[in-house]
């Protein structure tokens, strides 16, 4: 058997096994269609079919960036209250939606959390809790969301210096851990927004890429330009306009 056949044998193997996980993946009691339409999360089953289908095309560009291996993705507004949280969140569920794909939500928006809206159960520990006590493991602080598929990584209880906190090498590592531990596993940060956040341009340098989103009408071409200056050209995935 050649090099190539052993490798491209050893990746299908790698995928069926991470397949199986997820199959087996243990799950928590799932949201409803009305508590999906109350916490604006797209299912196969909401009226809104263009929203459901915008996200889906969100999805399918994202793939084609990454030639479809699985990625890190920052989401920031360019503005407070701009909508970075709800893309977030859409995003990690239309992945979710593809029963062969999980995705995991990172809560990084120390601002403005609201990531935990999405856990049937109140979390005991979150990131900032893992970065600063190396004796937590990543396990204690992977949650099943009320989404089949699509976990959650809450903030935490420690909010000081967390500047300090993700520019640390255990964070670089945690990156680095959640990507190549399952091959089918998409992960999206949710940060503050880019404006006035230190803490979004450290991200930013730690995931693969990085996506915008800004308040459509509402942002001014200087702003948006500083925005895309922060994060820079070669990060930047695109832009949403959020209506």
């Amino acid at each position: 058997m050649s090099e190539t056949s052993k490798v491209v044998e050893l990746t299908r193997k790698d995928m069926e096994k991470a397949s199986q996980q997820i199959r087996t993946m243990s799950e928590v009691g799932e949201f409803d269609s009305a508590e999906l339409n109350r916490l604006k999360i797209i299912h196969h089953g909401m009226s809104n079919r263009k929203v459901l289908n915008t996200f889906r095309d969100l999805r399918t560009n994202l793939m084609q960036k990454v030639r479809r291996k699985n990625f890190s993705c920052l989401v920031s507004s360019v503005t407070a209250k701009g909508g970075g949280t709800f893309v977030t969140a859409n995003l990690a569920a239309a992945f979710a939606l593809d029963q062969t794909k999980t995705s995991l939500i990172v809560d990084c928006n120390l601002y403005d959390s609201a990531i935990d809206r999405l856990l049937p159960v109140s979390p005991e520990l979150g990131l900032t809790d893992y970065l600063i006590d190396s004796s937590i493991d990543i396990e204690q602080i992977l949650y099943a969301s009320g989404i089949p598929r699509l976990r959650v990584v809450p903030l935490g209880s420690h909010l000081e210096s967390a500047a300090e906190f993700f520019s640390s090498n255990r964070m670089i590592e945690f990156v680095e851990r959640i990507k190549n531990r399952y091959p089918d596993r998409y992960i999206f940060f949710d940060a503050p927004p880019v404006a006035n956040s230190a803490e979004t341009r450290i991200l930013s340098d730690i995931t693969d890429m990085t996506l915008l989103v800004a308040p459509y009408g509402k942002v001014t071409q200087s702003v948006m330009n500083d925005a895309v200056g922060a994060i820079g050209q070669k990060k930047l995935a695109g832009i949403v306009f959020n209506n």
